[in-house]
């Protein structure tokens, strides 16, 4: 029997510069936690090796303190071992990287850089597909279907890359052969790219990132426990938590009668879990203008307790009545304000951009009137 850990896209040192505060520096420590998670979940399930199918660095120049922070962190426990393959964002292509990483990394690192076997245990092997480039451009696992190995062996196949024509990136075309672990003989296809979970077949999977990094697959970040009883027996699989922070897309549905607070507060996690989630309330349905500005004023209250919460209004259609304008002003340099706004969020001959400045230019004109009128 022998059992491992798959686990591939930690991104070390992504620098989410598209949100602002502390949560930039809080997700890039959540990600480096990982380490130690996925080293306590070796601990505890008695599995010594750690496969890391690419991508563990976000980018092909980590600063020298990510890097050795990571090997310091895989360095604490030398029972275990931690096996690192090149992935797209972290290919051979960055020779300097490459380089570095050999002079620093602890005895208890290997760097599978080359695809030639790699023996994990005695009877079992390990044929990792480094990534060459960026976008090889081939399937790269190809090699494992002529590498012999001794009757009764357990070949581990370790590979980064798009298969079944999607990819994490988007607009790959089909490149890792979907029958690859059949075709090689493979007891098991450790595979990384996809940062969600995915069983391509019971011998083949994607671990899917240990920490979600986008609302794209809207999944708790996991790592595979990978257990192998044997020669030609199937694989056993356990997924294992992972993640510090919860990335959610919720969707709220509004109908004109619909209390939109309310509404918003049952979808939302519990006070104790908003701190470490990320979340994009997707709305849509029909509501009045009032309502419209209520639901704007609910998430605005409600974000401090996340690490991030918005709105998203493109698929809310605003009913605006003439008593909705009536109630920003019956008439003069207001009114005509506010009819004019209308117009412009409803003139579909202008492009979405204009319309939404002029729907929530008119949202604020409507919140601001009924904040002065005693």
């Amino acid at each position: 029997m022998f059992r491992f850990i798959h686990s591939s896209d930690l991104h070390l040192g992504k620098r989410f510069g598209n949100f602002e505060g502390d949560l930039p520096s809080r997700l890039r420590e959540a990600r480096h936690t990982i380490i130690t998670r996925l080293a306590a979940h070796a601990r505890e399930q008695n599995a010594t090796t750690v496969l890391l199918a690419g991508d563990t660095f976000d980018t092909e120049t980590p600063a020298a303190q990510v890097r050795r922070q990571a090997f310091a962190e895989m360095a604490d426990d030398p029972a275990i071992r931690w096996v690192i393959l090149p992935g797209n964002h972290d290919s051979l292509q960055a020779s300097q990287l490459w380089t570095t990483l050999r002079a620093e990394a602890p005895e208890n690192v290997v760097l599978a850089v080359e695809p030639r076997p790699i023996e994990l245990a005695s009877g079992v092997v390990l044929l990792p597909a480094p990534c060459t480039t960026r976008r090889p451009g081939r399937d790269l696992t190809e090699w494992m279907d002529g590498q012999a190995s001794p009757d009764g062996t357990l070949r581990i196949g370790l590979a980064h890359g798009a298969i079944r024509s999607f990819s994490e990136e988007g607009g790959a075309s089909e490149v890792i052969a979907p029958d690859r672990a059949r075709r090689a003989g493979l007891d098991y296809l450790a595979l990384g790219d996809w940062h969600g979970m995915v069983s391509v077949d019971a011998r083949t999977h994607y671990c899917g990132t240990p920490e979600p990094d986008r609302f794209k697959h809207d999944a708790p970040g996991t790592a595979l426990l990978v257990t192998i009883a044997g020669n030609s027996m199937l694989p056993a699989i356990q997924a294992l938590p992972t993640a510090t922070f919860a990335w959610q897309s919720l969707d709220l549905h509004l109908l004109e009668s619909d209390a939109p607070e309310p509404a918003l507060n049952s979808l939302l996690p519990a006070l104790r879990e908003r701190r470490n989630s990320l979340i994009r309330v997707v709305a849509s349905g029909r509501t009045r203008l009032a309502a419209r500005t209520e639901l704007s004023a609910a998430v605005e209250k409600a974000a401090p307790d996340f690490a991030f919460l918005k709105l998203h209004q493109d698929g809310l259609v605003t009913e605006c009545e003439l008593e909705d304008l009536d109630q920003i002003d019956r008439g003069g340099a207001l009114r005509e304000a506010a009819n004019a706004l209308l117009a412009e969020s409803t003139d579909e001959r202008r492009p979405l951009s204009e319309r939404e400045i002029a729907r929530a230019a008119l949202m604020r004109l409507y919140s601001y009137t009924q904040a002065i009128t005693p």
